[in-house]
Parts: structure tokens; sequence; C-alpha cells
């Protein structure tokens, strides 16, 4: 069925709202080209766009035979979304303009359970921290991701999987913080997050079903199907660290616990034990995702026989309990990610890779992460700006 005139409009409005987004600065030629529009056409939409605020008229082209041409960018003032990054140690917030760049940012240490400030404080100001860097107001903020370790179940809008989130556990703590703040918050899983990152910015792009592991603070993945997050009935697709696997011991009561065989086999506090276990020397001391990154690296980038040790017994545990999800999901892709994967780079990966070939029927190929800096944090802006470019690029309103 044809579109109405008001409908296909729109329809180019948000086309070409698309390019300038993808491409930066454009002419109306050149626009005209992309979207397959007429001249008097292209000119009539930039026109309509502007008027709404949307885009800008931002300068000319140069350097080409002819007069210069009048060059339109998206308006970064048109919208603003925020993240936040929950974990036990600190909240992280950051602002980003409609065209995704970052305008501010703020961090607030929470110090375990040693803090008396409520959870709701503890957001409004982290995101007031991140807003007043932005020189905005709460107001301008059109829409805010929460990502957290766990998933909040869709049903009782309690945070499950994530006993270690003090505070964060209140049946009407999401009641309280909706009506504290002045926009829209949705909340995600952390690692679903990385692979939002991943998807729009990194190694996932152009793909549509993949598998991200991630390995830090905890284990976990993430599983996109069909290009949309797989969350599961309750929120918890993905808490793969309470997986049982062969070579660790079965963990029972593992929400109790908040661990399983996989997190015991391959997390990131098991490559301290392990290095140990080996007789290695020379272990840094410090939180132990960040020494399970240091050791990882240093075994993927000295070559002596314990670290090639290391290496390899980790790329096996990692491609026991992989081999799980491959066998159910056979996804096309898998993503590595997090510092304790990541620091190990392709000469992990490769070893991952061939363990996986050994113990899958499936072959999906295995690559690194490539968005490196606060990847959960970058997926709440990816994610929150989704949506607010859907709701303000609406022009059929």
């Amino acid at each position: 069925m044809a579109g109405t005139p008001r409908t296909l409009r729109a329809m180019n409005d948000r086309a070409a709202l698309d390019l300038l987004l993808e491409h930066g600065p454009l002419s109306r030629t050149r626009i005209g080209k992309l979207t397959g529009l007429s001249k008097p056409t292209a000119s009539q939409l930039l026109a309509r766009l502007e008027a709404s605020g949307l885009v800008l008229a931002t300068g000319t082209s140069e350097g080409r035979p002819g007069p210069n041409a009048q060059l339109y960018e998206v308006n970064p003032a048109a919208a603003y979304a925020a993240g936040l990054d929950v974990t036990p140690e600190r909240i992280l917030a950051a602002v980003a303009d409609i065209t995704g760049r970052t305008v501010g940012s703020y961090e607030l240490p929470t110090p375990g359970r040693r803090t008396g400030t409520p959870v709701v404080r503890q957001v409004t100001d982290t995101l007031d921290g991140a807003v007043k860097a932005a020189g905005l107001a709460r107001d301008d903020v059109h829409r805010l991701v929460i990502g957290t370790p766990g998933a909040f179940d869709p049903g009782t809008g309690r945070l499950r999987y994530a006993s270690h989130l003090p505070g964060w556990h209140a049946p009407a703590l999401l009641d309280e913080i909706a009506a504290t703040l002045p926009m829209p918050v949705e909340y995600e899983n952390d690692v679903n997050l990385v692979a939002v990152a991943e998807q729009r910015l990194g190694a996932a792009r152009g793909h549509e079903d993949f598998v991200l592991l991630w390995n830090e603070g905890g284990l976990g993945a993430a599983l996109v199907l069909g290009g949309r997050l797989h969350r599961g009935w309750t929120g918890g697709a993905g808490e793969v660290g309470f997986l049982p696997v062969p070579g660790a011991p079965l963990v029972r009561h593992v929400t109790k616990a908040n661990s399983g065989g996989y997190q015991e086999l391959a997390g990131s506090q098991a490559i301290p034990d392990l290095a140990r276990e080996l007789g290695m020397g020379g272990i840094p001391s410090g939180p132990y995702a960040e020494v399970a990154a240091a050791l990882v690296e240093r075994a993927a980038t000295e070559d002596t026989v314990l670290n090639q040790l290391l290496l390899t017994t980790y790329a096996t545990r990692l491609a026991t309990g992989l081999a799980s999800l491959v066998s159910v999901l056979d996804p096309e892709l898998v993503v590595l990610s997090g510092a304790s994967l990541t620091a190990g780079g392709d000469t992990l990966r490769a070893l991952v890779q061939d363990e996986l070939e050994e113990l899958a029927a499936s072959r999906p190929r295995l690559v690194v992460g490539a968005v490196r800096e606060h990847p959960v944090l970058r997926g709440a802006l990816e994610s929150a700006l989704a949506t607010t470019r859907d709701e303000v690029f609406d022009t059929s309103r």
C-alpha cells in the first residue's frame, strides 16, 4: 500500500538524517544523490529539517571545481541522551549529543557496603555530575539507560543475578528512580550493552547472530539473535558464569554463591590462581581483574614455557564453556571482550578458536572486541541514542 505524502516525507527526512550522521556534513547535491531525490525535493527537505531545528547549515565545500556548495549537518543540540555504568566500586555517567559525541562525564566512587548514600541519590548525583560537565540541565536529557550486572526481572522489577551490587535490590527502587528523574529510564544488563556497542561501532558491525563473551569483573555473555538482544524470560540469558562445565566442581545454590562452574574455571579470579599453580613468579598485586589482564597480556607477549602454558590452559577453559553456547546457538560470530580476554589479543583468540573447533561441531569465527574504552557506558549511550533518534527524528508527528 502506497504511503501518504506525509509518511513519505518523514521517510525521506529520516534517510537524510541518517546519512548526515553516518557521513558528516553533506551538500544538497550529495544528499540528493545518496537518497535518489531530485534537487528541488532535497532542497525542500533540508529547508524543512533546518526549520525544525534538526539540521544546521555549516560552512561550504572547498577544493572542488565550480562554486562552493552549502554543507549541512545534524544539529548536535537537537537532543541529548545519557548512560550510566554501575559496578560495586563506582558509577560512571556520560551525556552525549544526538550525533553520539560525548559532551560530559562524571565518576562517583561507591565503596561497597561502606557507603551510606542511598542508591537513588548515587544515581542522581552521578547523572547531575555528567550533566553539569556538559553545561546542561537534567531536563535537557531526553533518555537515560542504566547498565548494571545481572538483570531486572521484567515481572517483579527486582535485580537478579547480581547479589554483589549492594543497595540495588530494594523492591521499589525502579519506581523511586522514575519518580526522581524527569526523563524515561531504561535498564539493561552490562554485558548486553557491550554487545550493543560492538554491534554498532565495533567488531560485530553487520552481524545479526553473534555471541559476546565478557570476562572482567565477572564472566558473562550477551546473545544477539536475528539482530536483537535475547534477554530470556527473567532477563537472565547470558549469565554463563553459572554454567556447569567439565573441569570445575559442581556449584549448587549458584545465586547464593553468585558463582558457578564456568566462573570458577575461567573467570578473571581463576587466572592468578592458575599462575600460582604453575609456579609463575612476578604476579602483580591489585584487584583480581586487573591482575588477570596483566598476566594474560604478559603471557601473550613474552614467549616463555610458563607463559605459553598459562595461555593454552586458559584458552582450553574458555573454549570448554563456549562449546556449550556454540552447540546450542550456532552463532555466526563470537566476540571476545573484557580486559581478561582482550589483553590476550590475537594470540589468545587463535588458541581459543583452535580449541573450540575440536570441542564444538559448528565453527563460528572468533574476533577480539574493538570497543575498549568504557564499553558498557558506550553501549548505554548507543542504546539511549537509538531510541532518542527514533523519537526526535520522526517528522511525521
